[in-house]
């Protein structure tokens, strides 16, 4: 049971990176001394997941998901576990023939496999709507930054996360444009928000 939660909530763990690292992985970056001269800005992608607000509602209804999958796991575990009580309780007992003993412990294996493709298929249900949502995401933040850019006339937009995971050591917040990123997102995602309330 315990494996199942872990597997679960290491699904959304996972999912909370993904995006980031979906922005960082496809950008190429070229080294500073490549780039002499070049018009340079860079977005902050662990200030953008905290406050662009269609992410955030994403990540509830996620969360919620998860607590549902969890929830449905833990109760179809429940059943299996008192089921493997009641048998053992009378088989102590004695009052089950070898038959009915050999039925009931068929039937409690069956609970356990299915229970395990329970948690394999929900698990596979989580990945994939991170993986569509971190894919929505991506698309909605490279179109920004092109519409953006258009009057901004950068050579270079690039994502930096403290956390890690970005190649930028670095980050002069001269450059930093995240809260205008922030500030346009949100506005153009207005109108699907006030839909979903």
């Amino acid at each position: 049971m315990r494996s199942i939660l872990l597997s679960l909530q290491t699904v959304a763990i996972a999912g909370v990176i993904l995006f980031a690292a979906s922005c960082n992985s496809n950008k190429q970056q070229p080294a500073p001394a490549a780039v002499s001269g070049a018009r340079i800005a860079y977005v902050n992608i662990d200030t953008l997941e905290e406050h662009f607000e269609l992410l955030k509602q994403h990540k509830e209804e996620f969360r919620k998901h998860k607590e549902q999958m969890e929830g449905e796991l833990q109760q179809s575990a429940a059943q299996m576990q008192a089921k493997a009580q009641d048998i053992q309780k009378k088989a102590q007992a004695q009052t089950l023939t070898q038959s009915e003993y050999e039925a009931a412990q068929k039937q409690y294996m069956n609970m356990q496999q299915s229970l395990e493709s329970r948690n394999q298929a929900l698990t596979e249900e989580l990945v994939k709507q991170q993986e569509e949502m971190n894919k929505d995401l991506k698309k909605r933040l490279d179109a920004y930054l092109e519409q953006y850019n258009k009057d901004k006339h950068y050579d270079f937009i690039l994502s930096y996360s403290a956390g890690g995971g970005s190649p930028v050591m670095y980050a002069n917040k001269q450059y930093e444009i995240t809260n205008d990123v922030i500030a346009g997102m949100n506005a153009a995602t207005k109108d699907e928000l006030n839909k979903k309330k």
